[in-house]
């Protein structure tokens, strides 16, 4: 039952050394899987992202897996939120060129 929506849950707090099919082994119990991305660099090691045929079954594995103790580890599942992301990447520079200012205004190199 494909609802027309493809969500991908976005799993962080994973172990670094979690092989591909151990989480397609672990997710793919809330229905079928169309791709599971790890994170590979620096920044985005331990992360993955899990992007479902069905929106609904990503909503089960969210509301199941978020907290799953998973090889002595917590996952946290979350929806990816691109929009979000975004948003907060403009409230940054925002805040950095504020504190820019602020600095200028206290003499602080």
């Amino acid at each position: 039952m494909n609802r027309g929506g493809k969500l991908a849950p976005e799993v962080q707090r994973a172990l670094y050394n979690v092989s591909s099919e151990e989480l397609f082994d672990l997710f793919g119990k809330f229905g079928p899987i169309r791709q599971i991305r790890q994170g590979i660099a620096n920044n985005t090691k331990g992360t993955a992202f899990v992007v479902y045929e069905d929106v609904m079954d990503a909503k089960t594995a969210c509301d199941k897996l978020n907290g799953f103790n998973f090889q002595n580890r917590y996952l946290v599942v979350l929806y990816h939120q691109p929009e979000k992301m975004a948003r907060a990447e403009g409230d940054l520079q925002k805040r950095q060129e504020n504190l820019e200012k602020l600095k200028k205004q206290h003499g602080i190199d």
